[in-house]
């Protein structure tokens, strides 16, 4: 088909999306339905996460239920920087927008940058990059919340690093994970994690913790 008949046909499928009560994903080319709602302007691209996806769909409406209000936020496997937008659409004070593709880093400021975000607000960091920046002097973690919609088996090589640069009582949600994958992750966090909680939505689960204090 010609270009032209291509763009016609994702501009078909690709809707505004809500998720929660206040939260929505609106193409570029639709008037958001609800003036008074937040809204992200996000259109699909080469990088993972429209909103489409149901592991993406539970980390947005967790975000809508508690929005991250002045909080140092990390969203760890950033993709298209959706979650990360969210965040500081739900006055997030910063946010480090990390992934191991260069894309998706460039996927990320575009789309932060059309939400009208500029590299101050969130700073796109390979994961070698991250890590000086994320602790205060004396190694103390300055993270309220980390977001990491990835892969279970990442997620569970993950756990330490994510215990060592979360604050105490600060908050940790996983998504990405089969239901059957859901106990093997839970091992790997009840060291340093507790008050957990798992949403289903499909065949996919969302686990979210609190570190202890």
């Amino acid at each position: 088909l010609p270009d032209q008949a291509w763009e016609r046909v994702c501009m078909d499928q690709f809707h505004p999306m809500q998720f929660g009560k206040h939260l929505w994903i609106c193409p570029s080319w639709n008037t958001p339905p609800d003036p008074l709602a937040t809204t992200i302007l996000l259109d699909p691209g080469l990088a993972f996460g429209t909103g489409t996806h149901p592991t993406t769909r539970l980390c947005l409406e967790w975000l809508d239920a508690h929005p991250p209000y002045q909080k140092q936020v990390l969203d760890y496997g950033c993709g298209s920087g959706i979650l990360s937008i969210a965040a500081l659409k739900l006055k997030a004070a910063q946010v480090y927008a990390v992934d191991y593709d260069p894309q998706a880093l460039q996927s990320t400021k575009d789309n932060a940058e059309k939400n009208g975000y500029i590299d101050n607000q969130i700073l796109t960091l390979l994961p070698e990059d991250f890590t000086p920046i994320l602790a205060l002097p004396g190694g103390i973690a300055n993270t309220d919340l980390i977001l990491a919609n990835i892969l279970a088996n990442p997620l569970i090589t993950l756990a330490p690093q994510f215990a060592q640069w979360l604050k105490p009582n600060g908050q940790l949600v996983l998504s990405g994970i089969l239901i059957t994958q859901v106990d093997i992750l839970l091992e790997a966090y009840e060291k340093w994690f507790e008050n957990v909680q798992v949403t289903t939505l499909e065949q996919w689960s969302r686990i979210t913790f609190t570190k202890r204090n």
